[in-house]
Order: C-alpha cells, then sequence, then structure tokens
C-alpha cells in the first residue's frame, strides 16, 4: 500500500482562511501564512490553498499571498482559483506553487489540462471535483459550488486523467463542513476508476473519519480544514492514530 498523505486545506477569502458547512455560511478560521507555517511544523504532508471567490469575481488568485505562504513553507504546496490559462500556472509556479489545481476552468475547456500538463508536468495539474448527490446521481457543479453541471462525476474523472490530470481531488457537497465523515461511495468508485491518486474532502470531523476512507477506498490521501484550523484534531495525533491501524503515513 502506498504512504498515505494527510492535507489541510485553507480555504481564502478577502485575504483570510474561512470554513463553511456545505459550501455556506463561511466564518473566519486565521490568517493563512500562520495557519500554512503551523501545519508545515506539525508534519502536515501537503498544502492546498484554494482562493474560493477568484472564478465568482473574475480575477486572478492572490499572486502576493502565494509568495509569503511558500516562503513559509517546506512541504509540497497546491494553488487554485481563478486559473485560467498556462500564463496563470507559470505565475503560480513563479511564486511557489508545487501544483495548481483547476476546477471551473477544467469543465468550461477541458483542453486547459492538457495544455498545462503539457508544459509543466501532469505532476503539477490537480483537478479539482466538487460535487453533488442529486435524483440522477453524483454530479458536478463549478463556480465554488454554485452552478451545477449536466456532467456525472465519474465522466468527468476519467476524461480528467485521460487529458493529463496528475492526480484529482474529489470533494463532496452534500458532506463538506458536516464532520459526518468523508463520502466514501462516490470516492471510493472514483479512486476505483482512475489509476491517478485520488485526495478524498468533505467531512472529516474524527480520526475514525480518515482511517474509513483509507482502509476502505483506495484514496491516497485526505483532506480537512476545520478540524485542523480550530486544532480540533492536531495533525500529529492523526498521523498516530492511523499508523496505529497499520495504515501507512508519510
Amino acid at each position: 500500500m502506498l504512504k498515505k498523505r494527510i492535507i489541510p486545506c485553507l480555504d481564502i477569502k478577502n485575504g483570510r482562511t474561512v470554513k463553511g458547512v456545505n459550501f455556506v455560511s463561511l466564518m473566519d478560521a486565521g490568517d493563512p501564512v500562520e495557519l500554512a507555517k503551523a501545519y508545515a511544523k506539525q508534519g502536515a504532508d501537503e498544502l492546498v490553498f484554494l482562493d474560493i471567490t477568484a472564478t465568482i469575481e473574475n480575477r486572478s488568485t492572490l499572486i502576493h499571498l502565494v509568495e509569503r505562504i511558500a516562503h513559509e513553507v517546506n512541504i509540497p504546496f497546491t494553488v487554485g482559483g481563478g486559473i485560467n490559462s498556462v500564463e496563470d500556472v507559470a505565475a503560480l509556479v513563479k511564486a511557489g506553487a508545487d501544483k495548481i489545481s483547476i476546477n471551473s476552468s477544467a469543465v468550461r475547456r477541458p483542453e486547459l489540462i492538457s495544455e498545462i500538463a503539457g508544459q509543466f508536468g501532469s505532476q503539477c495539474v490537480v483537478v479539482a471535483i466538487d460535487t453533488k448527490n442529486e435524483e440522477n446521481g453524483w454530479m458536478v457543479y463549478t463556480h465554488g459550488g454554485r452552478t451545477p453541471t449536466p456532467i456525472f462525476t465519474l465522466d468527468w474523472a476519467k476524461q480528467a486523467e485521460q487529458l493529463g490530470a496528475g492526480e484529482l481531488l474529489l470533494t463532496s457537497m452534500n458532506n463538506d463542513g458536516t464532520k459526518n465523515g468523508f463520502a466514501l461511495d462516490i470516492t471510493g468508485e472514483v479512486a476505483n476508476l482512475v489509476n491517478i491518486p485520488v485526495i478524498a474532502s468533505g467531512g472529516a470531523g474524527t480520526k475514525e473519519h480518515f482511517s474509513d476512507i483509507f482502509l476502505k477506498t483506495k484514496t491516497s490521501a485526505a483532506l480537512a480544514a476545520s478540524i485542523f484550523h480550530f486544532n480540533e484534531i492536531p495533525i500529529p495525533e492523526l498521523k498516530n492514530y492511523l499508523s496505529e491501524q497499520n495504515i501507512p503515513m508519510r
């Protein structure tokens, strides 16, 4: 079994870290630079920075904030939000991002995945999929979970892999912020379908939720926000617990 990763996520709005439930009711969760430094020290395997209103506000990611965080951390750093071109990626990589995450822009223009992979390598491209369980099944949403699409999540996951994505970040909108556990069903289906790493996101509330996602699906990494921001589960404690469950950790 490949070693599993624990990834804190910084959702950024107006330069501050925020956290909500089911993608709404956002509350302040602190200074992103200070949180990033703390997570790197605690042993987080990677860090994800998502400028959650960049696409809606039709602007690019906060480059200066990316630079400040990159300067403070020594772990792989993924940045997403408002990325629409290879030029946007070049600017973020120059600012210190190791990987970039694309969501709405990839759904709108799937060839962007191939363009970025061609220039920076597949390992640089994380395709984020916001998914919601509806009458027809699990469907893809864009624009920070505001815009429904007619695209089935499994179809999009496979297409993203074929176009050159190196990793998928799968967030269940139904589970997001609920602390009731990850969406084992859709996450397991996606992880079985593709041959690239899948990061599970949405719903982490206990240490058992992390062991469940790793033991019951082929997920490579688990991402969480509020339980780390508010120190409900310290990262070293979580990783020790998972190691005790015979889950190989980074």
